[in-house]
């Protein structure tokens, strides 16, 4: 499938996510909690993660569309540790509604990691700066290609609402940052008094 990056109708509210980076936060995060709470934990129930990816984004209840796109190596069909997870065939082309409006996912794929992020990195530019976008949540491997993303967001639109998720806090830039992991924990089922028993 080819991603048009220069796709004339974006929603207002764009999630753009390297989906294999998501994957392997969220299995970490597995490995880790697995051990610190002494209980089997879930795969990530994704359409929750991408609610509160969409909260910590500032998207607030109401009749929203939402784009979620997520860009991955051709060669990884899907999140292991997502549920759904397979991008062709259990995300690409649904949706789901809530409190929070409708969700429109897509997937997008790319020969290799270096070509997911030169694609995560021109789509973020582009994203930045489309007229009718409000709103962009970014979801970059930021342990690889973070200065990519920063620079490709220098030009954004000073009306729009930029975040970008890390799982720590990374060199600053003209948008908005959020700790990746605690959506990840969220939808992973993993509770604030148990963290608190540990």
């Amino acid at each position: 499938m080819n991603f048009d990056t220069n796709q004339p109708s974006w929603s207002e509210n764009v999630i753009l996510v390297d989906g294999d980076y998501a994957d392997k936060v969220a299995f970490n995060l597995i490995v880790n909690f697995e051990r610190m709470i002494g209980r089997r934990i879930p795969k990530a129930d994704t359409a929750r993660w991408i609610d509160c990816i969409a909260l910590d984004g500032g998207l607030r209840e109401g009749a929203n569309s939402v784009q979620v796109v997520f860009v991955h190596d051709r060669a990884k069909a899907a999140m292991d540790n997502f549920t759904p997870g397979n991008y062709a065939s259990e995300l690409d082309g649904k949706a789901f509604g809530d409190h929070l409006g409708e969700f429109l996912i897509s997937s997008v794929e790319a020969d290799g990691p270096e070509k997911v992020a030169d694609l995560f990195a021109e789509s973020a530019g582009i994203l930045a700066t489309a007229g009718g976008v409000r709103r962009v949540m970014l979801i970059p491997n930021a342990e690889e290609y973070y200065d990519s993303v920063r620079n490709a967001l220098r030009h954004a639109d000073g009306e729009k609402r930029i975040t970008v998720f890390a799982m720590e806090p990374m060199a600053g830039g003209n948008f908005r940052q959020e700790i990746l992991g605690y959506s990840l924990m969220n939808a992973l089922g993993i509770r604030a008094d148990e963290l608190n028993n540990c």
